[in-house]
């Protein structure tokens, strides 16, 4: 979209709008309600809508994905909001010191205002529908800007909000680079993006002109940890359907595989055999996602070539599939890259599809070492049963989310926060946090008509040494 059109020269008037109804009186728990009914309304009745557009977004995108990684946790967390919101809602007790009894002090969370939100293209559902609860079981009203690489799901989005929730709640904006970095620079109450590092620091950058608060949702290199000895049949599972997933076009998905040298082998047997079952035929199979583009595609062979180049032992598990019916189709299998250089694209940076290097190690605390002398990642895969060495793997490393015994599934549970760490993100959301994230918790002080403050009040006098005294200490 020409960022001189009527939608994008609208920006600054479509968030005044917004701002003016936020300004009124916050929105009560009924009318709350309301907002995440439609929302729910969203996803349920329109399920079939909902796996066209991402199917035409994507060229070949599973409907079993769309509604398993995309529908289902975005109604999850709807409904959830839909339970818990009169508790979030209700002012929160905060004890005070001795000093000031029998004063009382509570925390009210109040509407910020208008958030809003930046989604990616590779889950368009999901990543738009998720920050929005947030925002809106928080009393906000909220702009979202979806990707221009999922221009279907964008559109199917702008429309269902305005059937749903109307233009006075949400407004879904639709555009190209310069329309995303037009609303980044937008003086929001909070913005939340997910997407890359690399656009997240302008992002950051953007927001700041506005002292905008931002929640960074972002990505990076995250390992799957393997112990050493663990049955490879119990990892392997896990780790095809957390890689392949999407065709890895997940922020979360393993980047890469740490697995002691005694296992290497065991791993890459069962690597082969259940890609293959789990998805036989690539390039024809419908449960097997494409690229998102050409540009995208393009890149992954790129870098996989140039591992080879290096020196890597690289793997196409293509179960099938001639690498002309892949091509045609845009899809990649999974690909094991095994001894790639420290200096490799597919080593140094977040991959974002399915291939997937292997490094050996001898011992736990260097594969330890390793992860810590990496960026933080946003997920870590822990495959291990020893409690007390579990204990030691997540005691010994910062990542944004853990999963002991699968991947992915950290990021669907509703009640526990989702965010990351460092060069992979900043902040929170989900259930609670989310709400916390979008709204202002106002600490409000209520104080006695029995109050002792005043007897600290000017002018002073003995007295007033002699408390300090007994709070303080005399000084010496």
């Amino acid at each position: 979209m020409d960022p001189a059109s009527p939608i994008g020269n609208s920006l600054p008037s479509q968030l005044a709008h917004l701002q003016q109804l936020a300004a009124l009186q916050p929105p009560d728990y009924a009318t709350r309600r309301q907002w995440l009914a439609g929302l729910a309304s969203i996803v349920t009745e329109h399920q079939q809508d909902w796996i066209d557009a991402v199917q035409a977004d994507f060229g070949c995108r599973s409907a079993v994905e769309t509604r398993l990684a995309e529908l289902f946790p975005a109604l999850e967390g709807i409904r959830l909001a839909q339970r818990k919101l009169a508790g979030w809602m209700r002012p929160q007790r905060r004890g005070v010191s001795f000093w000031f009894w029998p004063a009382t002090a509570r925390v009210l969370p109040q509407p910020l205002g208008v958030a809003g939100i930046i989604v990616p293209w590779n889950y368009p559902v999901f990543l738009a529908l998720g920050p929005l609860t947030s925002a809106l079981a928080a009393g906000n009203r909220a702009m979202v800007k979806m990707s221009e690489l999922s221009p279907h799901s964008g559109a199917l989005l702008q429309r269902l909000c305005r059937q749903y929730l109307g233009d006075d709640v949400v407004q879904v904006v639709n555009g190209d680079v310069a329309v995303a970095q037009a609303f980044a620079a937008l003086p929001f109450d909070h913005l939340l993006f997910t997407g890359s590092t690399r656009v997240g620091r302008s992002v950051m950058q953007a927001a700041a002109a506005n002292l905008t608060p931002v929640t960074l949702e972002l990505g990076g290199k995250s390992p799957a940890l393997i112990a050493p000895g663990f049955d490879m049949r119990r990892v392997v599972g896990s780790l095809v359907a957390g890689k392949m997933l999407n065709a890895g076009q997940t922020c979360v998905a393993p980047d890469y595989v740490l697995v002691h040298q005694d296992d290497r082998e065991a791993l890459l047997a069962e690597l082969r055999r259940q890609a293959a079952l789990a998805y036989p035929d690539p390039a024809a199979n419908p449960d097997y996602t494409a690229i998102i583009n050409q540009a995208h595609f393009d890149r992954l062979q790129r870098w996989r070539d140039e591992a080879a180049q290096l020196g890597a032992r690289v793997e196409v598990l293509a179960a099938g599939s001639s690498e002309a019916a892949l091509n045609a189709a845009r899809k990649l299998p999974l690909t094991l890259i095994e001894n790639a250089p420290a200096h490799s694209a597919v080593m140094r940076e977040e991959i974002f599809g399915p291939l997937l290097p292997i490094i050996s190690y001898d011992k736990l605390g260097n594969a330890l070492a390793y992860i810590n002398a990496h960026d933080r990642p946003l997920a870590l895969y822990l495959y291990d049963d020893k409690r007390r060495r579990i204990g030691k793997v997540l005691q010994g490393t910062i990542a944004g989310g853990v999963s002991v015994n699968d991947t992915l599934m950290h990021v669907v549970q509703d009640q526990l926060p989702f965010g990351g760490v460092g060069p992979s993100g900043m902040g929170h959301y989900h259930g609670y946090e989310g709400f916390a994230t979008f709204s202002k918790m106002k600490p409000v002080f209520y104080q006695s008509r029995f109050a002792g403050a005043v007897l600290t009040q000017p002018p002073h006098g003995k007295l007033v040494q002699w408390l300090l005294n007994l709070m303080l200490g005399r000084i010496k």
